[in-house]
């Protein structure tokens, strides 16, 4: 019923669009306008209004009025300046002829301001606002290639974009997706940032994990996001890492009383087409918004999008199969298979088998916004907003295998050094598909009314996301399903390695036959089915009160409440089907209607087969039968609800901070308190003293954490040009759902120990105390800069590790032993962000238009994960080096941008083989990806953009086991991306 709610909220939005009339947008040529000082509303006299890269200016006469006349036709940025208020900015679109009135918008609070039209908007923003944020304009949005807007926040500095993590499509399955999905900030995870939507806490719908998938949003659907890098006492303390909100305009950011768009793209993948499928995608969007009543007092702003991608993909994957398979052995060993003494284990470490495959299917995507704000009077302004996003993916993985076997172990000569000696080798086929279906929604009302010196602010706010698995399905041939005696090798290695870091299999022409004839191997069952399904829902209220003093070195005291209350539930069930007995081969199934001639174009040269869909469901649903249900164990009702998890989560919060300035010196003191009560509900598999599985029954535990959470931010502010930060503050993230309350197992011995192995609802919360110090610089020649350095001091640390257990350890009490995950120690990180854009106006025409950009960050990251081995780790997915780089051209309507974005390496997974230290490591080699923009804009209203994403076609992926090692690697292929747009505006 829940569900059949959220589409009709998602369809109701887009007809709340496709509803809206359409009306013609003003004429303009010379720009008007009045400036009035925001606090008191009077009007502005000599101000100086100017625009950015154009020489031309304005100053204002005693009504606060002015007038730019014969600009030439174009979007354009205005700013106005005055020595007794902030700066003011508003943007305006100048056809051949007429006039326009230009509405300017305060650009000193942060909070009221929605939307960044352009990067110039963007370093505004930052300039003024009193925490250290990152800000990306629409213009960032619209001149990249990006899938997602993960992709897009690694456009800004300290963000690090990856694209998988450690939940049920982890791994090189996450990977092969081919877009980022996650992002860590500062070196922080994606658990430890908060995400919102226009202000409000989104859903958390993964599962295993507090991270938010950004996959699920497109940049088309969003107009500008804020990243904050610290916060305030009036921001909630759950965040480590930083505070990402996704905003969406409303009718009062844009200054027509009426207007509109509507965007067309199309989207070609490379690496699909190298397999000869098309690879084709598009998209369609459209905004609208006006403004009515007898004082435009009314305000509507609606959205709508839709997008797909199709995709085949390339995957090597000899890290997966050295952990699903045991495919990788020490070099030169001891007689039992240990690394020989004295030797380098990374360095040691050979690939005795590999999995070679393809990933494909499509991505769909809808959503839109909605927003309606009613200014009712000068004091009182009420809003309700509405958004929602829904992706369903397709993604098929096929697998060659390469299995080792009968590995043993032989001296060489009288060294007493050994090395192995492969038996055979197996070749063997598996498939898998890997639905997902991800939504999220918000909705929220609220109001600002002031009274004297008093601002008022409630708000009610709700929020949904879920990301499910349906239908799940494996399927696997092998050729020694009845036999092992195929094919015998006999040699010490597999693999030979290439000057590009691959490695290449070494195979017999029997075993190269078999690997192009997946057809004639034994079917081995008829597949394995599982499903999942995860999701939260979130809701709350909160009240702001902040009063402004007219004089004294107090300027203003602000204070607030807040309360969330949040349900979560995942479940996951398996059902196996019985393996065959008559010999089947697999292509007697019926599956299989074609092939790819290359399984990874250019690389490795084996026959690939594709699936039929259709066909694969009919299989499954003619053999799987209730019986076949086998979760976690032997009885019905344990495999139906062993992983069953729900948690409900209530946070209540309160805060006060005040605002202190002498001249220009800012000062603001804040604390916030933070109580939260967690429920967790799980299912309980017990045994009996015989070892006798018996009947479970769902349990519950309990956690509470009081958080107070003191900060002081002092801005330092010696002209309009510069600003000067320091903060102190402090933050924490709780611990995953399954790690508090994962499902629980029982077993008694012989002698009567009982053994409990579950969720630790004593797991402390993760806390950090944080130093920022920045600096912001602009000038009045299209340049911004900034640099800042952080610190960040963390205890209790916990690592993501999926639903495995964190830290798992073992406690006595009497006669029962707890099997738990525990907190690790301390930890530390700390960098510098250096950031630059100039746009060098000042040259002759037409150089004018040119300009650069750069952002660098190094950060350093240590961490105890509380386990012996483990005291110095890096962070997992923090590199300790990023850059973004840009060379543009814009002019007279004419834009080219040519980017280049750098990720050092990083830990995706800590101790990957089990071997008890970090030698071990999962590590992510250097991502380097070069971006071409190119787009014009015409007189009439019509843009047209080309976008190409990852120019030179690098790898996308690239793991591998130690730090220094790519004997066990994976890589993924997904080529370049190239987006097309035509956008029209009315």
């Amino acid at each position: 019923m829940y569900k059949i709610k959220q589409r009709l909220l998602a369809h109701s939005i887009l007809a709340v669009m496709s509803g809206c009339v359409v009306a013609s947008a003003a004429h303009a040529g010379d720009v008007t306008g009045v400036l009035a000082d925001p606090p008191s509303g009077q009007p502005l006299a000599g101000a100086v209004v100017s625009v950015a890269g154009n020489a031309q200016t304005a100053i204002t006469d005693a009504s606060g009025h002015f007038m730019l006349a014969n600009l030439p036709a174009g979007h354009y940025t205005l700013t106005a300046t005055h020595a007794a208020s902030r700066t003011l900015s508003a943007t305006v679109d100048v056809p051949a002829q007429g006039t326009v009135s230009a509405m300017f918008n305060n650009v000193a609070s942060l909070t009221k301001i929605t939307v960044a039209a352009n990067r110039y908007d963007a370093s505004q923003i930052q300039m003024d606002a009193t925490n250290t944020v990152n800000v990306l304009s629409a213009d960032d949005l619209k001149y990249t290639a990006v899938h997602n807007v993960a992709e897009a926040l690694g456009l800004l500095p300290g963000v690090n974009v990856f694209n998988t993590g450690q939940s049920y499509f982890g791994g090189i399955d996450g990977a092969s997706r081919g877009e980022g999905m996650f992002t860590s900030v500062r070196g922080l995870n994606a658990e430890y940032n908060v995400n919102l939507i226009n202000g409000v806490n989104v859903a958390q719908g993964m599962a295993y994990s507090r991270g938010v998938q950004l996959s699920l949003l497109p940049p088309s659907g969003l107009q500008t996001i804020v990243l904050n890098k610290t916060s305030t006492a009036d921001m909630d303390g759950d965040a480590i890492g930083g505070t990402i909100d996704f905003r969406t305009p409303t009718a009062f950011d844009f200054s027509a009383p009426t207007s509109g768009s509507i965007t067309a793209s199309g989207r070609v993948e490379s690496r699909a087409r190298d397999y000869g499928d098309n690879g084709l995608g598009g998209g369609l969007a459209g905004e609208f918004q006006t403004k009515f009543g007898a004082a435009h007092q009314f305000g509507i702003y609606t959205s709508a999008f839709y997008d797909s991608r199709n995709y085949v993909n390339s995957e090597s994957a000899g890290a997966t199969a050295a952990l699903g398979d045991r495919a990788w052995r020490f070099a030169r060993t001891t007689a039992t298979g240990d690394s020989a003494p004295g030797v380098d284990l990374e360095r040691n470490l050979e690939s005795t088998g590999m999995y070679l495959g393809t990933s494909s299917g499509d991505t769909h995507r809808y959503g839109g916004n909605v927003s309606f704000d009613w200014k009712v009077d000068d004091t009182l302004t009420t809003y309700a907003r509405m958004t929602y996003a829904y992706a369903k993916t397709a993604q098929n993985t096929t697998y060659l295998q390469l299995i080792p076997a009968n590995v043993s172990y032989s001296q060489i000569g009288s060294t007493g050094i050994y090395q192995p000696v492969i038996g055979r080798i197996a070749t063997r086929f598996w498939y898998e598909t890997n639905p997902e279906k991800a939504d999220l929604g918000t909705i929220q009302f609220g109001a600002d009314k002031s009274v004297g010196g008093w601002t008022f602010s409630p708000n009610l706010f709700f929020s949904w996301g879920h990301n499910d698995r349906p239908d799940h399905v494996e399927i696997s041939a092998r050729n020694d399903e009845y036999s092992s005696v195929n094919f015998p090798y006999g040699a010490s290695t597999v693999m030979s390695y290439g000057a590009n870091g691959l490695a290449y299999p070494m195979l017999t022409p029997a075993m190269t036959a078999q690997l192009n004839s997946v057809s004639t191997l034994y079917a081995r069952r008829a597949g394995e089915l599982t499903e999942s399904y995860s999701g939260q829902e979130k809701g709350g209220a909160k009240f702001d009160a902040r009063y402004d003093f007219n004089d004294g070195a107090l300027t203003s005291l602000q204070m607030g409440v807040k309360y969330v209350d949040s349900h979560r539930e995942f479940t996951n069930r398996d059902w196996t089907t019985p393996k065959f007995t008559d010999g089947s081969s697999f292509g007697s199934l019926g599956l299989i209607d074609g092939y790819y001639s290359s399984v990874f174009p250019g690389v490795y040269n084996y026959d690939a087969p594709t699936i039929d869909q259709a066909a694969l469901k009919r299989l499954i649903a003619a053999h799987v039968v209730p019986g076949d249900l086998d979760t976690c164990s032997d009885l019905y009702i344990n495999n139906w609800n062993c992983n069953t998890q729900r948690a409900n989560e209530a946070v209540a919060s309160a805060y006060a901070m005040a605002t202190l300035k002498w001249g220009n010196l800012e000062v603001i003191p804040g604390l916030r308190l933070e109580h939260t009560d967690i429920r967790n509900t799980f299912w309980v598999i017990p045994q009996d003293a015989s070892g006798n599985e018996i009947p479970g029954y769902f349990a519950k535990n309990y956690t509470h954490y009081n958080e107070p959470l003191p900060s002081v931010f002092v801005n330092y502010r010696p002209s309009e040009n510069a600003v000067y930060r320091g903060a102190i503050w402090t933050s924490y993230t709780r611990p995953a759902f399954v790690q508090l309350g994962g499902g629980s197992q029982v077993s008694v011995s012989a002698d009567g120990l009982t053994t409990i192995t579950e969720g630790n609802p004593n797991l402390k919360p993760i806390e950090s105390l944080n130093i920022d110090l920045s600096g912001e610089w602009s000038n009045q020649h299209g340049g911004h800069a900034m640099l800042a350095g952080f610190y960040k001091k963390l205890s209790n640390y916990i690592y993501e590790a999926g639903s495995n257990p964190v830290n798992a350890a073992t406690v006595d009490a009497g006669s029962i032993q707890y099997i738990r995950p525990t907190n690790g120690g301390n930890g530390k990180v700390y960098g510098i962000e250096a950031a630059v854009r100039q746009k060098f106006q000042d040259l002759p025409a037409p150089l004018d238009g040119f300009g650069m950009g750069l952002n660098v960050t190094g950060q350093r990251t240590s961490v105890d994960l509380g386990m012996d081995g483990f005291r110095n780790e890096r962070i997992q997915n923090a590199p300790n080096l990023m850059a973004n780089g840009e060379l543009f051209y814009e002019k007279d309507g004419f834009s080219v941008n040519l980017s280049y974005h750098y990720a050092g390496s990083y830990i995706a997974t800590y101790d990957y083989l089990g071997r008890g230290g970090s030698w071990d490591d999962l590590w992510v080699r250097p991502i380097t990806r070069v971006d071409l923009h190119a787009g014009y804009a015409f007189h009439n209203g019509i843009q047209l953009d080309l976008s190409i994403s990852n120019l030179t076609k690098n790898y996308s992926y690239w793991s591998h086991v130690g730090k220094s090692s790519l004997a066990l690697s994976d890589v993924v292929d997904s080529g370049m991306t190239t987006l097309v747009t035509a956008k029209y505006s009315f």
